[in-house]
């Protein structure tokens, strides 16, 4: 699976898991924002990609908004708990729906870092209950869709308790096999905003490992870790320094492989510069020579962002006469090919994990 995220119903959201819903901005043009179907049409068909990650806020599905007022931005927490509300839920859907239409893999992924209002969930914020109850809903709408994907929270960070977090995380994942959804793919996400380059280190990769299905198995639980390339791993910079195989991917690889798991990278990407266009291209080499740990990747970000974001993902032109950026062209696409800038210089010689 390759594809890019299409962003735009997170748009709003801070790290902290606040959210200011008027700056949602639905990338669908029938809303009278950007085009993400059109999008999405366009990398599947011309480019061929096969996933698309759809990230959404928590509250924009139960309609619950940070409330702000003067000039310090204060806000008061809103409930967690409650029902979808049928008329953003049914914004979103369009999103959904125009993803499988192409015949991808449609990722819904909840944009809260782990967080309803600053608190953490399980862990003094909302309850494992409230949690379930979410993804109970969500599951419930799309259980006979085998093309979605749940992933079940973005780049969760300073986790107090990752025992407590694999709980919470089992708790969505039982809600979701109990709804009818029995066979889809679930992403688990880590700690470190689910850094690839920790995500064993820091203990995610051992207590996710205890989260199972119903029956005992982990058939198709899938580690859900992202990466980006710049200083500081932010993902806000232009250029990118390395590519992070040696100290990042091949060990995770290894212990993959070792513990027959496997991974998904449903984040990463690069500003259109030359060092991004060499690293990114090299990384997405590695992951697709080894597909047995790597299920694939999505690049951030398409969708809602104009075309001058740093990361922008978003191609020029319009509907039926698209181009894509760099990064997409050479590195997206071309490591699925095989006509990216890495595979013609062959800045890296990928080898493959112990066992892979």
């Amino acid at each position: 699976m390759k594809g890019v995220n299409i962003a735009g119903f997170d748009f709003g959201v801070d790290i902290m898991g606040r959210a200011i819903l008027k700056n949602v901005n639905p990338p669908l043009a029938e809303l009278g924002f950007s085009d993400g179907a059109a999008q999405m049409q366009h990398f599947a068909k011309d480019d061929g990609l096969t996933l698309f990650r759809l990230p959404v806020s928590w509250q924009f599905l139960i309609n619950s908004n940070t409330i702000t007022s003067g000039a310090g931005n204060s806000s008061q927490a809103r409930n967690a708990s409650g029902t979808l509300d049928t008329v953003n839920a049914n914004k979103y859907d369009l999103l959904v729906q125009a993803c499988l239409v192409t015949g991808a893999f449609c990722a819904i992924d909840i944009h809260n870092y782990a967080r309803f209002e600053g608190k953490i969930i399980g862990q003094g914020g909302p309850s494992d209950a409230e949690f379930a109850n979410l993804w109970s809903q969500i599951a419930s709408k799309y259980a006979n869709e085998k093309k979605v994907i749940f992933g079940l929270m973005n780049e969760p960070h300073d986790i107090p308790d990752m025992k407590l977090w694999a709980v919470s995380i089992q708790a969505a994942v039982t809600a979701i096999r109990a709804a009818g959804a029995t066979t889809q793919m679930i992403l688990l996400p880590g700690d470190d905003f689910t850094s690839a380059q920790t995500f064993v280190s820091n203990g995610s990769a051992g207590n996710l490992s205890t989260v199972h299905n119903p029956d005992g198995s982990n058939t198709s639980l899938i580690f859900d870790v992202h990466k980006y390339l710049d200083v500081d791993g932010s993902g806000q910079h232009l250029e990118c320094v390395s590519n992070h195989i040696e100290d990042t991917f091949q060990p995770l690889a290894t212990f993959l492989t070792a513990n027959k798991r496997q991974a998904i990278l449903s984040e990463t990407g690069g500003g259109n510069s030359p060092s991004c266009l060499t690293n990114v291209c090299n990384m997405l080499m590695f992951i697709n020579a080894n597909p047995d740990p790597y299920l694939g990747y999505a690049g951030w970000s398409a969708g809602g962002f104009n075309t001058q974001y740093n990361l922008t993902e978003t191609p020029f032109g319009s509907a039926g006469n698209f181009t894509d950026q760099s990064i997409v062209k050479q590195c997206i696409v071309g490591m699925r090919t095989g006509n990216g800038i890495a595979s013609r210089k062959r800045h890296v010689r990928t080898r493959r994990a112990r066992g892979v």
